[in-house]
């Protein structure tokens, strides 16, 4: 069940998560629930984000320098879901 949140940013801290999710082709609300899942995400619990020190000598020597680039290449974000307006008429009884 998915719940609303409503957060208040400053001007500067808005045009940066604008930016980003632009850059990205996401919405603004994808980018901070993106935020929130690797925030919260405790090495222990994720079985999968437990085994990430494993795979060290399989990444390319420029992960760090690229990491935005490798990122991108390899996430798939939530397909952004078009507005739709409602449909105000009222129902005819029969």
């Amino acid at each position: 069940m998915k719940r609303p949140l409503q957060v208040y940013l400053d001007g500067a801290e808005f045009a940066r998560l604008d930016a980003w999710s632009r850059e990205r082709g996401w919405t603004k609300s994808q980018a901070i629930r993106a935020a929130v899942r690797a925030l919260t995400h405790h090495r222990g619990e994720d079985p999968v984000l437990g085994l990430s020190g494993m795979i060290i000598d399989e990444l390319p020597r420029d992960s760090s320098e690229q990491f935005d680039r490798y990122l991108e290449e390899t996430f798939v974000a939530e397909a952004a879901r078009p507005y739709r307006r409602r449909k105000t008429k009222p129902r005819l009884r029969r």
